[in-house]
């Protein structure tokens, strides 16, 4: 890898696929460099794990419940939490290009979750979505509707 990353290709790319599936190296560390190239380009950036998130339509532009646990101490609660791009996009900066959503974890997503994230940017043209989700030896892209597997006919 080279010592400096301008990333013009990788912004480049991500603007015009609108969401890109990234390999980082395992050791950690570089795709900060990428988040800070989308930064200083004019996005703005939410890093979220895709663990745990649950229905992503409903989690990242709808309004949806919380339960947390009660543990037998308290009443049994739903909070109900804005959505997360819906709300970022109305905060944005009036000089800014859009909102990054990048997703570690992205491996454990299925083919339906990684199609929704390709429609997305088409859905909201300010959006931009990248999801780890491997490792190899240098930082690597793809555009993510290659890494859905078409269902083979039998």
């Amino acid at each position: 890898m080279a010592l400096i990353i301008t990333g013009k290709k990788f912004i480049r790319d991500l603007e015009q696929n609108g969401s890109l599936a990234l390999y980082v190296p395992l050791e950690g560390g570089f795709e900060g460099r990428y988040q800070r190239r989308v930064r200083a380009s004019g996005y703005i950036n939410i890093t979220l794990s895709a663990r745990g998130l649950g229905d992503l339509a409903a989690y990242l532009t709808g309004v949806h419940g919380v339960r947390p646990p009660h543990l037998g101490k308290k009443d049994i609660r739903t909070y109900f939490i804005p959505p997360i791009v819906t709300s970022q996009l109305e905060e944005l900066p009036p000089k800014s290009k859009g909102l990054v959503v990048w997703l570690i974890d992205g491996i454990v997503l299925s083919n339906q979750e990684l199609s929704y994230l390709t429609e997305l940017p088409k859905i909201e043209p300010r959006v931009k979505v990248v999801v780890e989700v491997g490792g190899d030896r240098t930082v690597t892209w793809n555009p993510l509707k290659d890494l859905l597997v078409p269902a083979r006919a039998s």
